[in-house]
């Protein structure tokens, strides 16, 4: 029987080799079970690095960018911002805030549209009140493209507007919301007048009433069975006969 001492021990073995921490693998651990990942590493389970399961940076990317920039048809529009209004609302932790924006939006052609949107940020309820805008934009007869046809009231809640024609070189005699609105449908000559509230929202409202009263000697005299020299009155006369070929709308 041999002596113990000169039993020679097993092999110890190998000392494991140091866990990698790349871009998806987890970090050093905290304990001595977490060899492989803890919670702090750069890509560990829920450390937050670039391949860590909650906060990666490419995790939900395409989500958050919505797809790429919409497409209106190659068509510009103008879009006036009329009036944010704040609110907040008083809750346990503090205070709420919300947004809404009115927004006025028009192609400088004869067509304009206005609309309201709500949010937590000024960004987002820009962009609904814009998106609003465009689905409710309507198309208004112009006179040489610059001027209305005929004068017009419109009234809507505590608003009254009058709105008259002008010659050229008058410019855009109005202040507000109403401005907006004829800037945006490409109006370079008009003259009006609000009476009563000076609340955005009437206003705005009440000459878009107006603005759909607008008609042209073209349709009128298409609903009539008419020639349009016969509608300006002029018995016919050579001033009357280029007037009306000039009338496109």
């Amino acid at each position: 029987m041999a002596d113990e001492t000169e039993i020679q021990a097993a092999p110890a073995e190998a000392p494991a080799a140091p866990a990698q921490s790349g871009p998806g693998g987890g970090g050093p651990g905290r304990g001595p079970r977490s060899g492989g990942g803890g919670r702090g590493g750069p890509g560990g389970n829920r450390g937050g690095g670039p391949g860590g399961n909650r906060g990666g940076n490419d995790r939900n990317r395409a989500r958050r960018d919505g797809g790429g920039p919409r497409d209106d048809g190659g068509e510009e529009l103008i879009e006036k911002l009329v009036h944010i209004n704040r609110v907040s609302k008083t809750v346990k932790g503090g205070k709420r805030f919300g947004f809404a924006a009115l927004v006025v939006v028009g192609d400088g052609k004869g067509r304009a549209g206005f609309g309201h949107g709500k949010a937590r940020e000024v960004p987002e309820a820009i962009s609904k009140a814009t998106a609003a805008a465009k689905k409710a934009m309507v198309r208004v007869p112009l006179k040489d493209g610059r001027t209305l046809h005929h004068d017009g009231n419109g009234h809507f809640g505590a608003g009254r507007v009058t709105l008259r024609s002008a010659p050229q070189g008058t410019g855009i005699i109005a202040g507000g919301p109403m401005r907006a609105i004829f800037e945006s449908l490409g109006v370079a000559d008009v003259v009006t007048k609000s009476v009563g509230t000076s609340n955005p929202y009437n206003m705005i409202r009440a000459t878009f009433e107006a603005l759909g009263e607008q008609t042209s000697p073209k349709s009128v005299a298409q609903r009539r069975g008419k020639k349009i020299v016969d509608l300006l009155g002029r018995g016919g006369s050579k001033t009357a006969e280029a007037d009306a070929e000039a009338i496109t709308e």
